[in-house]
């Protein structure tokens, strides 16, 4: 592919990069990325991935905005409010980025469409808020050998680590299953500090273009936490475990199956 001068001028910051130069802004323009929630991780994700010039932006989301989110859910606007998540996003997108491809999935990821959505991009983003979901969004890549860009945030507190299937430790290595239906409380129920959804969002974009890019050291391996309170990051190293259910040396689990029998609606 050959860009237009208009291209070169916009993606010069880039294209000036020996890490990245011409052939790795076409790698960038190349990528088809999946962001599962177009919430408040998926947000800044979505606006960064989409300046850098990402070629295809898959969004998943079965949810309308509401006026609770725009405290954190920042590429939705006021006007916004009651209109498909993904709709409202995909007009943000493209007027950012025209160059960008946006592909909207208006539902739930679930057990019974998650390989196929999912095996249709090179790497995924999990913005979603609750565990069934998120375990199902590692399970999903791992059999279709996608990876995995992990997010989390509650209150004051955010989470990021990358997982490659079948080379670093997947989600049940370090969480074997999802902790029972309200013993830990959810962003609706505990709250969270608004700007923490965009610094984790934004590390999560970084650690997709780097892959993207094939530079740089991933957070294969390491859970990075920070505290907004403390501005501090804190880098817990984690590794492969062998009696892991799903990537172990004797996996129990070999399809795709929901915890609950409802996914509850992407909020974070």
């Amino acid at each position: 592919m050959q860009f237009t001068d208009e291209q070169i001028t916009r993606y010069s910051r880039h294209i000036l990069l020996p890490e990245v130069g011409g052939k790795g802004q076409k790698k960038i323009a190349q990528a088809k990325i999946l962001i599962v929630g177009a919430g408040g991780l998926g947000s800044p994700a979505a606006y960064y991935l989409a300046a850098a010039g990402v070629g295809t932006l898959g969004l998943i989301d079965g949810d309308v905005v509401d006026l609770s989110n725009l405290q954190r859910q920042v590429i939705h606007h006021t006007a916004d409010v009651g209109r498909p998540k993904v709709v409202s996003a995909k007009e943000k997108i493209a007027a950012i980025n025209p160059d960008v491809a946006v592909v909207t999935h208006e539902e739930r990821l679930t057990a019974a469409n998650a390989l196929k959505i999912i095996g249709q991009y090179d790497l995924v983003i999990d913005g979603v808020d609750n565990f069934p979901a998120k375990f199902l969004i590692n399970d999903a890549c791992f059999f279709a050998e996608k990876p995995l860009v992990h997010g989390g945030i509650l209150r004051f507190d955010g989470r990021v680590t990358t997982i490659i299937p079948k080379k670093s430790a997947c989600y049940r290595c370090v969480f074997k299953t999802p902790p029972p239906p309200g013993l830990v409380a959810s962003c609706q129920e505990a709250g969270v500090i608004g700007v923490l959804a965009g610094i984790i969002g934004t590390i999560q974009a970084t650690e997709a273009l780097k892959l993207v890019l094939g530079i740089g050291q991933p957070l294969t391996n390491r859970l990075l936490d920070f505290d907004a309170r403390k501005t501090a990051l804190r880098e817990i190293k984690v590794r492969r475990n062998p009696n892991c259910p799903l990537c172990g040396e004797s996996p129990t689990i070999t399809e795709l199956f929901e915890h609950e029998a409802e996914i509850c609606a992407v909020r974070t």
